[in-house]
């Protein structure tokens, strides 16, 4: 396992957890933070053992965005670095949205802008009730382009309309009502929350979990067309064809657990 400098990565069974660990600069990411949530996601990604994966974060903030002291280097950056750097946040981004294993972000405080883009690009987010959310890039003559495949995704066009023009602050509950977040609990309940989904998520078939997250990518906002009609039915048939698949109708019928809670 790499040994990362600013955050880290535990693996205890079948749940690998991912933590932010600067609370002096608010958990704020820089060039090396996002190289190290890439590698870690694709680590923990990769590891057998594991069956989901919860991004959190140490200190009173979630994340605030962007790192000052990176900020001020790329203000000197030429378009062909800025480039560059955003590409890398864009990997980063599209490694955690594409992990092969369910993403929990457990929302502990604050998140501003590019932290936005993390708690989207996890499949689900549980949220303390005071945490608050903002958009703020406009604030200070920038777009939140490289997060915004995501944060769509996660809040729908209608009210990033607002909140990526206004770059208001918003409440948990506000994220909450948008779909932003799945859950808004009290600071106590939190780690009861992310635990109830991670039962969930351990208690079911790795393979169609995994499948299940290729067919959220390959149907979201499709036109229903004969082609991806084609393409649910194909998916359906491998998976009743699959060993987990078979074992797993097998085991509901003969009333006894599947192989993989054996």
């Amino acid at each position: 396992m790499t040994d990362f400098t600013k955050l880290k990565l535990t693996i205890d069974g079948a749940v690998a957890r991912i933590w932010l660990d600067q609370p002096d600069t608010r958990n704020a990411f820089d060039d090396i933070v996002i190289a190290e949530l890439t590698q870690a996601f694709v680590e923990a990604g990769d590891a057998a053992q594991v069956k989901a994966i919860v991004l959190g974060a140490n200190g009173p903030a979630f994340c605030a965005g962007a790192n000052l002291n990176w900020m001020r280097r790329m203000a000197d950056y030429t378009r062909d670095e800025n480039l560059a750097d955003a590409g890398k946040l864009a990997d980063m981004l599209r490694t955690i949205a594409e992990c092969p294993k369910p993403t929990i972000a457990r929302v502990q405080g604050d998140v501003y802008a590019g932290g936005m883009g993390l708690v989207a690009a996890c499949d689900m987010a549980v949220s303390v009730d005071t945490a608050w959310y903002c958009l703020s890039e406009v604030k200070i003559g920038l777009i939140p382009a490289t997060i915004s495949p995501y944060v769509i995704r996660a809040m729908g066009a209608r009210a990033s309309q607002r909140y990526f023009l206004t770059a208001e602050r918003f409440t948990a509950a506000e994220a909450h009502r948008i779909g932003f977040v799945h859950e808004v609990v009290a600071a106590d309940g939190i780690d009861a929350k992310v635990d109830e989904l991670l039962k969930a998520l351990t208690d079911a078939s790795p393979a169609a979990v995994r499948a299940c997250k290729t067919l959220l990518a390959d149907v979201t906002g499709r036109e229903i067309d004969a082609a991806l009609i084609a393409k649910t039915v194909d998916g359906i048939a491998d998976i009743r064809a699959s060993d987990e698949g078979r074992e797993g109708v097998q085991a509901f019928l003969q009333k006894r657990k599947p192989s993989w809670l054996s």
